[in-house]
């Protein structure tokens, strides 16, 4: 890509992140005391905002061959079908455990007080597919982990792990990183 394309592409992906930034609500001391929760439902609900968002990821990945999408129980869900639709993909929910009706293989992540599990249908990917896999939020990435090992297990190539909101200091994009995944957020939070 010449430098002019790659100056217009920062450009536009600046522009996406200013705007869904601006619409994401932060709730202080909420689940708990000291945490600084950016809740995404205000991006959502602004037509203009959940389009500009939707068009953020579009814009990254229309020029890719994607087979499939993969959203996170439940979030990623409401970004990855659309990106799906819009990128003429497949959609691969990855559920919490329990939530699937076939055979399904597991992964189960540490929490902050115990331990989770994400399961996925056997079926749910052809040898070599390529995957975007997306969730609203990278914290601990955690369950981003597990979703990942969940794809690869199959014998699915994840392209990228993408998210809305990135929160850097709290080591999860890093993490993914280090595990040799490319990682994308539209906008980022760091310690306020």
């Amino acid at each position: 890509m010449d430098d002019h394309l790659k100056e217009n592409h920062r450009l536009s992906e600046q522009y996406f992140s200013d705007v869904v930034k601006k619409a994401i609500r932060t709730v202080p001391n909420w689940p708990e005391e000291g945490v600084m929760f950016r809740d995404i439902t205000t991006a959502l609900q602004d037509r203009t905002v959940f389009r500009k968002l939707i068009d953020a990821f579009i814009h990254r990945y229309h020029h890719l061959s994607i087979d499939a999408v993969a959203g996170v129980d439940a979030r990623g869900f409401i970004i990855g079908s659309v990106l799906a639709y819009e990128l003429n993909a497949s959609f691969v929910p990855i559920r919490k455990k329990g939530k699937l009706p076939f055979d399904t293989v597991s992964e189960s992540y540490e929490l902050e007080y115990g331990r989770a599990e994400v399961e996925i249908h056997k079926d749910a990917f052809q040898q070599g597919d390529k995957v975007i896999l997306v969730d609203d939020l990278i914290a601990t990435g955690g369950t981003l982990l597990a979703a990942s090992s969940l794809i690869e297990r199959l014998g699915a190539d994840i392209i990228e792990a993408a998210a809305i909101i990135d929160l850097p200091d709290l080591g999860g994009s890093k993490k993914l990183r280090d595990k040799g995944l490319a990682v994308y957020s539209v906008c980022e939070y760091a310690d306020d």
